[in-house]
Parts: C-alpha cells; sequence; structure tokens
C-alpha cells in the first residue's frame, strides 16, 4: 500500500471543520484511513488502528521525533528555540519518568478517591442551577456559561487548593494553550500559543509559592510542580466543559434519548459513555514510533509522528455498527470508546470526568423536563479539544 496518502486528504483548516467533523472523518477512513500526511504526520482514522496505536507502548517524548519534515515546520512556526521539545508533565514524558510523576497524583483520582467527591459534586451542581433557574421563569441562559465550565474548574481547583485566581482569564489562556495539541499552520496563533504558556506558568508559579506558604507536602522540582499543576489545571476543566455542554447538546438534539434517560435514570452511567464516544472532548492524541510498525499494510518509521484521531475511531462503522453515527445510550458496547485513550497514558481523571457530566446530566434531566436548545450553537473552533462555546438554552420550569 502506498504510505502517502491518497484523496482525501485530512484537512482540519477546512470551512466547517471544527463546527463538524465527522464528514470528513467517514470519508478518511473510507478512502484513505492510514498513512503519512503531506504535513509530515501519519495519521490513523479506524478503531482497530487507533485502539491498537494507543496500547502499544510507543513513544510520546517529541525528542524521538527524527523526522526533518516535521522538525522544520515546528522550528518555522515556533521559531527553532520554541520548537525544542521540552514538555516536562506526564503527558510528556515516558517511563519511568511519567511512571515517578503519575503514582504522585493518582492517589487523587483513584476511582474511590472521586467517589467520594460526589456531596461536593452534587452540591456544586444544584447551586449553579439554582442561579441559573433564579435568573427567571423559562430562563434562557447560555449553559457552558452557567455550569459546563464552572463546574469542572470550581471542583479542579477545590482538588488542586489553590487560592483565588482570575478564572475568566484562566480559561482565555488554556484555551489558547490547548491549541498546541493540534496542527497549527498559523504563525500569529503559534506566538499566541507561547506566550499563553508563559503567562499561565507565571501564574501556576504563584500559586505553587503560596501553597507552600501553606505547606502540605512536596516531592517534585519546581519546573516539574509548575508542570503537572498546569496540566491537571488545564486537563481538569478543559475536557470535562466539552463532555458536558457536548453531551447535553446531543440530548437536545435526540430528544428521544433524553426522555430515554429520563424515563431511565439507571441508565446514567452507560449514558455518559455514550455520549463519550459519540462526541469525544478529546479529538485526537499523537505517538512517536520507536521502531518501525505496520498498521493496515502501512509500515511507519521510526521516529515518525502518529496522530490518532479519537473521534473518527469513535464512529468507525466496521467496530460500531451501522449506526456508529447515532446517539443510543443503552449501546451494549460504549464504554469501548478509545476517548480516554488507553494504555499507560489512559486519562488520569476519567472517573472524575464521568462523575462530574453524570451528575449534571442527570439533575439537568430530572430538574428541567422543558429543558430545549435556544439560539444558535457556537463551537469553539479547536480541532482537538472541541466543544460548544455558547449553548444557549431554555430551561422552562424546575421541578
Amino acid at each position: 500500500m502506498s504510505q502517502t496518502l491518497p484523496p482525501p486528504v485530512f484537512d482540519p483548516f477546512a470551512p466547517g471543520f471544527t463546527d463538524d467533523p465527522y464528514p470528513q472523518y467517514s470519508a478518511l477512513r473510507t478512502g484513505a484511513p492510514a498513512g503519512r500526511h503531506p504535513l509530515g504526520f501519519w495519521l490513523l482514522t479506524r478503531y482497530e488502528d487507533v485502539s491498537g496505536l494507543l496500547r502499544a507502548g510507543m513513544s510520546v517524548e517529541d525528542r524521538n521525533i527524527t523526522d526533518r519534515q516535521l522538525i522544520e515546520l515546528r522550528e518555522q512556526l515556533y521559531g527553532e528555540e520554541a520548537a525544542r521539545p521540552r514538555g516536562i508533565s506526564m503527558l510528556d514524558r515516558d517511563p519511568p519518568d511519567h511512571t515517578r510523576l503519575r503514582r504522585l497524583v493518582s492517589k487523587a483520582f483513584t476511582p474511590r478517591a472521586v467517589e467520594a467527591l460526589r456531596p461536593r459534586i452534587t452540591a456544586l451542581v444544584e447551586e449553579m442551577l439554582d442561579a441559573a433557574e433564579h435568573q427567571g421563569q423559562g430562563a434562557r441562559v447560555d449553559l457552558v456559561d452557567a455550569l459546563a465550565f464552572p463546574l469542572p474548574f470550581a471542583v479542579i481547583a477545590e482538588m488542586l487548593g489553590t487560592p483565588p485566581a482570575d478564572h475568566e482569564r484562566i480559561r482565555q489562556l488554556s484555551g489558547t494553550v490547548v491549541r498546541s495539541l493540534e496542527p497549527v499552520n498559523d504563525p500569529d496563533m503559534a506566538a499566541a500559543i507561547t506566550a499563553a504558556d508563559a503567562e499561565l506558568t507565571q501564574i501556576a508559579a504563584e500559586m505553587i509559592a503560596w501553597k507552600r506558604a501553606n505547606p502540605d507536602g512536596d516531592v517534585l522540582d519546581d519546573d516539574e510542580l509548575i508542570a503537572q499543576t498546569l496540566l491537571l489545571y488545564i486537563a481538569g476543566h478543559e475536557t470535562t466543559v466539552n463532555l458536558i455542554a457536548g453531551g447535553t447538546l446531543a440530548l437536545l438534539r435526540h430528544p428521544d434519548q433524553l426522555a430515554l434517560l429520563r424515563e431511565n435514570p439507571g441508565l446514567t452511567g452507560n449514558a455518559v459513555e455514550e455520549l463519550l464516544r459519540y462526541d469525544s472532548p478529546v479529538q485526537a492524541t499523537r505517538r512517536v514510533t520507536l521502531e518501525p510498525v505496520t498498521i493496515s499494510g502501512v509500515t511507519i518509521p521510526a521516529g515518525a509522528f502518529v496522530m490518532a484521531l479519537l473521534g473518527s475511531a469513535n464512529r468507525d462503522e466496521s467496530y460500531w455498527g451501522s449506526d456508529a453515527a447515532e446517539v443510543r445510550l443503552d449501546r451494549e458496547n460504549a464504554r469501548q470508546h478509545v476517548s480516554f485513550g488507553a494504555g499507560p497514558h489512559h486519562c488520569l481523571g476519567a472517573s472524575l470526568a464521568r462523575l462530574e457530566t453524570s451528575i449534571a446530566l442527570a439533575r439537568l434531566a430530572t430538574r428541567f423536563p422543558e429543558l430545549a436548545l435556544d439560539g444558535e450553537v457556537t463551537w469553539n473552533g479547536r480541532i482537538n479539544l472541541r466543544g460548544p462555546a455558547r449553548l444557549p438554552v431554555s430551561l422552562g420550569p424546575g421541578r
């Protein structure tokens, strides 16, 4: 099989892609499921290929990339110095560093530790829905601002024990920084990412200084501590914002499934899995090959940057069946989605995201029986951490 992708070629900069990438994913799975992109990275779109890659124990460290085309492209966008690999968060490290860093924070994210947060998360959801409802009978609210953003942001801030912060500024900065997780072809955007990363790093350093004045133990050096704090802060809310907002939107666009959830609250857990599958909060992840690997008849050389399209894998008809593009809350194998990744880098916050979303959706569905879309949905314009930026809804009378 040809190594270079034939048409259609993955084009995340195409008009309308960030609003709805799924038609392009479908075309890719059919016509160009695996191969080398003209920009230098390798692309996988089918479920079995993506799932296999995630479990293969490959590298996530950019220093292992040897493809000159990709390296030179990064240097052109970010500048030679800024383009040098420097990620020291656990997201960007291989074992043994990844193992050490993950172990230090994993105790806070075990299923038991997360379940202990249920009363607090429930209280936060009720407070936020109270505030939304008090805007008036049949209140029209932006659900992103009213619930989807403030809930996970408040929870991760409390878990980290951070001091009061400018939440709106951090929201803006983190929204820019996460663009580094997707293809970038604009030097101005690359410069904005670098500037936002520097400002967030300073904010994290100030938070850590505050924590050291109010100590509770410390086993990381300064740079590692800043990197893990930023990772948890950003990953702890950016993805769950997309899940709560995107999941609610999917239910509102499929009223039969929303009715099913109201009729059968015991379905909530599986509903969250199906909504994770249907519209993945993280659309893509990456690995770096350390040795040649053959996938779907395509041989990828060592030192290659491989992008795995999670959002595409989660809609692959060859795995999920002919209704892969539909929401079905009772789908038996919904939990087999790849939205949280797999292998050593399986999402640390998966249990927390599931809990926050299950409580938020259950309370929305039961408290507001007339919940409905009330205006145009605005998407956040991101390729990877994709989700609604504005989700106008009318709540109707609450119970």
